[in-house]
């Protein structure tokens, strides 16, 4: 009967729009029929219909027939009368371009029927969209917007744009499904409702979704208090062409190399097939890693031919992707759920989904992207990659065919949202405690909120975060006496600049050298474990990493190469509940069906037969199926299933014992089990153990004394108090921190953009933690301490603690569906089985192979973040003696930033809040805000004696007793309030502007610097001292009072802030110089430039002192290194030096033969004249062995065998006698002084001995002295001054790590003037730079470095000696005094840095090559005997690069 019909008759569509629809799509699906009539009668509406149905047109179509209708009847203005929001962008963007041309061809025919009308306008509103089109759309609005619930949010907070919201008459929610289990859903929800308290009519609410049940909790959640909305459901059920794909390998517990192989082949053959083919994969990297592979097998179709789209790559790649796609330009697009929901991406014939989905609502809406259009049959691959995901494959294919979908559930009340509507709520009006409430209530996610969460949400916006740390972080005016909210200064800006639903995982924007473009961004885990050289995918290109920088990972195309970097890392998500009993289910049918003989009344001759049918299996994937089900039973006995749990303990290869539960349950309710558990075993065997959950089981690993009969182990939780074990164990788990710290981003407690810029990660993690443990101090207590009553750590009542905790036990683990299970067990419902094996079954060897994010112990890799945070949070007590070099206008900004700022009546309460209380005199300038707030009753005079003053009227009754008679708590917060606004203090200065007795002030002092509040020091000159409030009598007067005391007093967090600055204006005193400026500088710094160069003993020994630390070849110190750094060297005075017992020499670094402990044929160690030895002050040995030398005894029984015997006799008699003559070991070890100059040559090149004078050593590698010839008879080795003598004695002194850092940091310092990491490149210390690091920060604090940025083009940290500091800006002011010179060093000099500070290749440091520098850059080089060479062209373009490097 309807298809006689006209295809539109049974609507009230003008006709242009009528004759459109019959020329451009033909007829209506069922789902527009029926939708039509439901949206043009105005009542709100959902549609449910599969992909592809034209559920989006049926919405819109009503809407553009609305707006066309107005047009005519000139009634249509310039206001937007449409909203449609969408949970992705590139969905957003997808949707405007497919309404222009409607709306362009309905425009046509409307001029060919002789209508008039003015254009119907559509723009999008997204996070993307440039700032031009953003103040275009305010001054002429679009008629249909286009946005995200993000954006969404944003227009309704911002003050502008709230008023094209005004007119809105429809609101289309898109893709309802994606938003409505997750926070982003109550995001949307209370956006929604503010929409509705600011538009002039209620709009006519209309939400769209392919997949989701139960349809009415979906119903009830778009339009929260409102009545039910008519729901348009035509089932999501649709004929689907499914398979399972299976390598030709056979599947195991991990996916091998050939499997992959065998992948690619077959998506590389299936992409032949097709026009169009996209492959779904669960995470960015895998979709990097399938890009790249699949790009080689398909070369020949051409260049473009596949292309990766995810949410790491840029916009412009994205887009980029989606239009070749649609061209037909590229064939394959790999993506993960960038390209899941609706968005049309052209006719896609085929979908490949790359291991499971994990979700059934997952399957249908990816496979749904194939056949995107109306009759067309989606078609989809599903390629398992282990036995497990195939069975979850197979599984999968069975739920879809039978209809069975994922749940949804909505999460109740998010506290943190809440928080964040609230503050944006009130920034943009002033509202009335209940009238808010009700809002709140009316959103569905809202709707069993009580009004105890509300106020307590409230009471910590306008209180602050964390109360113990001020009330820096709140953003409302709460008035309690009239009962309405009112947002502060910058509540608006935070909630604009930091608003949004979705957790803030850091990304590291990934910058190609040289042109600086960026290419897409990894995440925060990927940055900082990456190395320098590493290979990344990334755009289906490969890349070298450079370097990573504080949010950049800078690198530069590595040819094509092979990446480097694994690629398996994060991401995976746990299956849903529903599948998962799916999989159980279908484990169980296998094994009945398998053990059962078929008779003529099945429909199937053999199980292999029922698993093609049912779960569309080829032959040898469901010979695979079948075989691995029995071969598990064959072990176990049983099958595990939801109904029949198996623990299985066995020992491992090492000896320990692997205790596995299989429970086919989900990642969620195993997560939660295995942490629950892991702390009972804990709490029993007083041991950490080793746990890991997966979807299908979970793994404990046991030791030896973990003894306990197995069956036991599923009585050791029970149902009444696992929720108390599984807190316990949450709160030592690193997804409490992580979720505490996206909670309190939502809650706008941590801010995402700060004065403008992006706060970085590290920051934000550091702000985090300090947080928690302001508001939760057991969370981050030492477990040592948690003894007795505190056992187990206290829960505090803070919202954002309590929201955490839902999140974890809630959304991260299903603390509920562990309980139902448990209760199962105990009624006996479930059958549990305890089986000793020989060895592991092979149901769980993929248990026992899960991938990294499946761990308990450890941080999940999502949270495995490198701890890069600044060392400078507060200050030092060891330091507080030294902050006198804090500079006085820090001091002075930091007080006028604190002092309350009071511009109306709201700020005054607030003030008055602060400082609890304020005498009269020191509240003269803000008399005239007073009036009005005593009229509404929020501040009264306090009059007690002679005394007078103000109070809010919440604090009158404590602060009158405070007054009579004295009470501690109101003193402390007195005083605390006023550490906070006024900063550096004396206790006396403070007495008398309160009119409070000092020792009052003194005691409170001293109980908030027990708390951590407070800091006592000596912050500046007496002086100097003037806190910003006061007057100049006040000061004069207070200036005695202020020296007599003497003790100065800070708030910590001011006193962190007035350091900050005065570090960052030493900073920025110093202007970075280019490389080839600081090469000038270092040789000046190294006395080597003419005119700088050292004279006599005193000379040589700084040269010495200097160079102390540096190895260089034997050879190469005298006329090398000391020559060029002495106006005139004489070798007699290194042999004064040596002999007075100044000074020492020898090697510091182990000998490699001696470190490594490698035997070789032969002798080991050869005498050599190149050997690194280092010249030092004799004093300074000790620290500088613990330096460089590793403990050579360390490497085996006896390391000495490597030495050749005549070396081993000498090294055991100096051991015995000590210090020896050279005719004293001739005696003594009775070998021939040949044989002993040579045994000796070798422990010097060992690093083993040194001589008194240098004299010894240079006989020894003078080969005329060594064989007595001419002139040289006299003179030989065994005749050189001085006792030979081991050179690390047992009896040295063993230094602290700290102080050992210390020592190697100043000593670097000294050589080097300025120290970064590349400078280091040739030093041989031990170690780090990141201790290093570390000890320079420390030295910055105290004033003895300083911190900036010297030289220029180098990342990381750089440190300078305030002489050096003077030495640079004067070479900058004075320019090139030595310009032309030529300065001719050897390549052994520390100050051979080309190629690690100068461009160019490095130069091999031997005694023969050579560097001649000019203006600080390397002009000519000697190598060998080869002469001099000059620099290739491209080189010297380089270095005239350098030079003009800014």
């Amino acid at each position: 009967m309807r298809d006689k019909m006209p295809p539109m008759s049974r609507t009230r569509f003008h006709p242009v729009i009528a004759e459109w629809f019959a020329s451009q799509v033909g007829q209506p699906t069922d789902v527009q029929v029926q939708a039509w009539p439901a949206i043009q009668s105005g009542t709100d509406a959902l549609i449910a219909a599969p992909t592809g149905s034209g559920k989006t047109l049926a919405a819109f179509l009503s809407c553009i027939d609305q707006l066309f209708k107005q047009a005519l009847a000139r009634e249509l203005d310039d206001h937007t009368h449409v909203l449609y929001v969408s949970p992705l962008k590139a969905l957003s963007n997808d949707i405007q371009k497919n309404l222009q041309k409607p709306l362009a061809e309905i425009g046509q025919l409307a001029l060919q029927a002789g209508l008039l009308m003015p254009e119907l306008r559509v723009l999008v509103r997204t996070g993307d969209t440039p700032m031009t089109d953003r103040q275009q759309m305010l001054k002429r609005p679009p008629h249909i917007l286009v946005t995200t619930p993000e954006s969404l949010f944003i227009l309704l907070t911002a003050e502008k744009s709230r008023k094209l919201l005004q007119t809105v008459r429809t609101v289309i929610v898109d893709e309802i499904h994606a938003l409505a289990p997750n926070k982003r859903g109550a995001h949307l929800a209370l956006s929604l409702e503010r929409l509705e308290a600011l538009t002039l009519a209620k709009p006519q609410r209309i939400g769209l979704s392919a997949t989701q049940r139960p349809i009415e909790l979906v119903a009830e959640f778009l339009v929260g208090a409102r009545p039910r909305p008519r729901i348009i459901d035509v089932g999501h059920r649709r004929e689907l062409d499914l398979a399972v794909e299976v390598p030709k390998d056979e599947l195991s517990a991990v996916a091998t190399n050939a499997i992959w192989s065998d992948v690619y082949d077959r998506v590389a053959e299936l992409v032949r097939q097709h026009r169009s083919t996209l492959v779904f994969v669960n995470t960015r990297r895998l979709a990097e890693r399938v890009s790249h592979y699949l790009e080689e097998r398909l070369k020949d179709l051409g260049p473009d031919v596949v292309a990766a789209h995810h949410g790491s790559l840029s916009r412009q790649i994205r887009l980029s992707a989606e239009e070749r796609l649609k061209t037909g330009k590229t064939r394959v697009v790999i993506a993960t759920a960038s390209l899941e929901l609706g968005i049309d991406v052209g006719t896609v014939d085929l979908v490949c989904q790359i291991g499971s989905p994990r979700a059934i609502a997952t399957a249908l809406q990816r496979i749904g992207r194939a056949g995107h259009w109306v009759k067309a049959i989606p078609k989809g691959r599903l390629f398992a990659m282990t036995r497990d995901e195939l069975l979850e494959c197979a599984a999968l294919v069975r739920a879809i065919r039978q209809g069975t979908l994922d749940q949804i559930t909505v999460p109740p009340a998010p506290l943190d949202i809440l928080a964040q509507q609230i503050v944006a709520a009130s920034a943009s009006q002033t509202w009335a405690e209940e009238e808010l409430f009700v809002l709140c209530r009316r959103a569905f996610s809202y709707r069993t909120l009580s009004r105890d969460d509300f106020d307590a949400v409230v009471r910590m916006l306008a209180d602050g975060i964390a109360t113990q740390r001020g009330r820096g972080l709140a953003y409302l005016y709460h008035d309690r006496i009239n009962h309405r909210i009112k947002g502060r200064r910058g509540a608006r800006l935070a909630a604009i600049t930091s608003g949004g639903a979705i957790p803030d995982t850091a990304n590291y924007a990934v910058v190609a050298e040289p042109d600086g473009t960026v290419v897409g961004s990894v995440d925060e885990d990927f940055a900082v474990e990456s190395l320098a050289g590493d290979i990344m995918l990334l755009g289906n290109t490969s890349w070298r990493i450079k370097g990573v920088e504080a949010g950049e990972v800078r690198v530069e195309d590595a040819q094509g190469a092979p990446p480097s970097i694994p690629f398996w890392r994060g991401e995976a998500p746990s299956r849903t509940a529903e599948l998962s009993a799916e999989v159980a289910s279908l484990r169980a049918e296998i094994d009945r069906i398998a053990n059962e003989t078929p008779s003529p009344l099945t429909p199937y001759t053999s199980p292999l037969q029922w698993l093609r049918q049912e779960c569309a299996l080829d032959s040898r994937g469901a010979q695979q199926v079948i075989e691995y089900v029995l071969a598990g039973k064959a072990l176990l006995g049983v099958v595990p299933t939801q109904d029949t749990i198996v623990a299985e303990r066995f020992f491992d290869e090492s000896g320990g014992m692997q205790l596995v539960i299989h429970a086919p349950f989900g990642g969620r309710i195993n997560k939660a089990w295995g942490l629950a558990l892991r702390k009972r075993f804990c709490v029993t065997f007083d041991f950490e153990l080793q746990a890991a959950a997966t979807d299908n089981g979970l793994v404990i690993s046991l030791g030896e004394k973990h003894s306990f009969p197995l069956e036991s182990v599923f009585g050791y939780l029970h149902s009444n108090r696992v929720r108390e074990v599984l807190i316990q164990a949450v709160l030592l788990a690193p997804m409490f921190t992580t979720r505490w710290r996206w909670n309190a981003s939502r809650a706008l407690a941590l801010l995402r953009f700060s004065n403008g810029k992006k706060v970085p990660p590290q920051i934000q993690r550091m702000k985090a933690e300090d947080m928690l443990a302001a508001v939760f101090p057991d969370a981050i207590a030492c477990q040592e301490n948690l003894t007795g009553e505190r056992a187990a750590r206290q829960i505090p009542n803070h919202p954002l603690v309590a929201e955490t905790m839902r999140d974890c036990l809630t959304e991260a683990m299903d603390l509920e569906g562990l309980t139902a299970v448990l209760q199962r067990i105990e009624a006996g419902h479930i059958r549990c089985v305890a089986v000793e094996t020989p060895a592991p079954s092979v149901f769980s060897h993929e248990i026992l192979n899960a991938n990294p994010y499946a761990f308990l112990d450890d941080a999940p890799l999502e949270e495995r973040r490198a701890r890069a945070v600044e060392m400078r949070r507060t200050l030092p007590p060891d330091l507080l003696g030294q902050v006198g070099a804090l500079d006085l206008a820090a001091i002075e900004e930091v007080q006028r930033e604190s002092w309350p700022v009071v511009r109306d009546a709201d700020e005054l309460h607030d003030a008055l809040l602060t400082l609890v209380w304020v005498p009269a005199a020191a509240a003269n300038t803000w008399t005239p805000f007073f009036p009005s707030l005593v009229e509404t009753g929020r501040v009264i005079v306090l009059a007690v004696q002679d005394l007078q003053g103000w109070v809010a009227t919440e604090n009158c009754e404590r602060v009158r007793q405070l007054l009579t008679g004295g009470e501690d708590s109101t003193c402390d917060a007195v005083v605390l309030g006023w550490m906070e606004s006024i900063g550096p203090t004396t206790t006396a200065e403070l007495a008398e502007r309160l009119h409070l007795p000092v020792p009052a002030i003194d005691a409170a002092m001293v109980r908030l610097e027990g708390q951590g509040q407070v800091l006592r020091g000596q912050f500046h000159p007496i002086s100097a001292f003037s806190p910003q409030p006061a007057s100049p009598a006040q000061r004069g007067e207070h200036s005695a009072l202020s020296g007599a005391s003497g003790r100065q007093w800070c708030h910590r967090r001011l006193l962190a802030r007035i350091h900050r600055l005065t570090i960052g204006i030493l900073r920025k005193e110093v202007e970075p110089v280019t490389a080839s400026d600081f090469m000038r500088f270092l040789m000046q710094w190294q006395h080597v430039v003419p005119g700088s160069r050292h004279h006599g003993d005193a000379g040589l020994m700084e040269v010495i002192k200097q160079l102390a630390g540096f190895e260089a070849a034997a050879s190469a110190w005298e006329p090398q290194l000391l020559r060029t750094r002495m106006a005139k060297y004489e070798p007699e005075l290194l042999d004064r030096l040596c002999l007075s017992g100044a000074v020492s020499w020898g090697r510091l670094s182990p000998h490699p033969k001696l470190a490594s402990g490698s035997e070789t044929e032969g002798r080991c160690i050869t005498p050599t004249s190149i050997a690194p030895i280092s010249i030092f002050p004799r004093e300074e040995c000790d620290w500088l062995l613990a330096a460089l030398h590793r403990d050579v005894a360390a490497v085996g029984p006896d390391p000495f065998t490597l030495l050749g015997s005549v070396a081993q006799d000498l090294r055991r008699a100096l051991q015995q006698q000590g210090a020896s003559f050279f005719t004293d070991l001739v005696r003594i070890t009775k070998h021939l002084p040949s044989e002993v100059e040579q045994g000796l040559w070798e422990l010097v090149t060992a690093g083993l001995v040194t001589a008194d004078g240098f004299d010894n050593l240079r006989a020894l590698m003078d080969p005329h002295r060594r064989r007595a010839e001419g002139r040289e008879r006299a003179r030989r080795p065994r005749h050189a001054a001085g006792r030979w003598s081991l050179l690390r004695s047992a009896e040295s002194g063993h230094l602290t790590a700290v102080r050992l850092c210390e020592r190697t940091a100043h000593q670097l310092l000294r050589r080097y003037g300025v120290v970064f990491r590349d400078v280091l490149a040739r030093e041989s210390i031990a170690l780090s730079w990141r201790d290093l690091l570390v000890q320079y920060r420390r030295m910055e604090m105290a004033g003895e470095v300083r911190g900036g940025r010297f030289v220029s083009g180098f990342t990381g940290e750089q440190f300078a000696l305030p002489e050096a500091v003077e030495g640079l800006r004067a070479l900058r002011k004075s320019g090139n005094l030595s310009a032309g010179v030529e300065v001719k060093i050897s390549a052994c000099d520390p100050l051979n840095l080309a190629g690690i500070v100068l461009p160019g290749p490095r130069i091999p440091a031997v005694p023969t090559n050579f560097l001649i520098l000019k203006d600080g850059i390397v002009v000519r080089t000697v190598i060998g005997r080869q002469g001099e060479i000059a620099l290739f062209a491209q080189e010297q373009v380089g270095a005239r690069a350098v030079q003009q490097r800014p």
